[in-house]
């Protein structure tokens, strides 16, 4: 099967496939991040969790739903498919499903937006546009996204997303503290200055 046949078929089918692999991408991460980072009852944590595993895949079924749907009608449309076609698509899918300003589409968006930056580097020298680096630019980048981040997170910290934040505050800030062998084995947190 061709790829215009898929999205031409795949447009109306029911996105269970999308559904479970939200589940599976976000249920562990929501597990896991809530678990070291958010207070509250265990209730409280199961129900945040379920949230967040519920709202990345819906949004992740919505958002194949719509792009294929508007792939096949734009085919349909013009008698063929063209390139454009996954871009527009995707462009109204992503306004429409993604583009609530919230904590899961905003980490959503996030990795892909450095998915698409490697991608488009990639891109650029396969086409000619950025000359073949004569050495491994990996290191060099690592360098820089690090020394930003820190850099980022010690003196310009709210401009952070507020999950990096914690994450960050707990390897950086709450490590100063020790009070037993107990801040290995569960959350060690800062106490208060007084």
């Amino acid at each position: 099967m061709g790829l215009e046949q898929e999205k031409r078929g795949a447009g109306g089918k029911p996105r269970l496939r999308e559904v479970n692999y939200g589940a599976k991408i976000r249920a562990p991460h929501a597990l896991v991040m809530t678990f070291l980072f958010r207070s509250g009852s265990l209730q409280e944590k199961l129900r945040a969790i379920l949230q967040a595993t519920y709202t990345h895949s819906r949004n992740l079924a919505y958002f194949v739903f719509t792009y294929k749907g508007l792939c096949a009608l734009q085919a349909h449309v013009q008698g063929k498919t063209y390139q454009v076609h996954s871009f527009l698509a995707a462009f109204i899918g992503g306004l429409l499903v993604f583009g609530e300003n919230n904590n899961i589409n905003s980490q959503i968006n996030m990795y892909l937006l450095s998915r698409v930056l490697f991608a488009l580097c990639r891109l650029g020298v396969e086409k000619g546009y950025i000359p073949e680096p004569r050495w491994d630019p990996f290191p060099l980048f690592t360098g820089l996204v690090w020394g930003l981040v820190l850099w980022l997170f010690e003196y310009h910290r709210p401009t952070l997303q507020p999950s990096l934040q914690s994450s960050m505050t707990y390897l950086y800030q709450d490590s100063n503290v020790w009070h037993d062998i107990s801040d290995f084995l569960l959350y060690n947190k800062s106490l208060p200055s007084k």
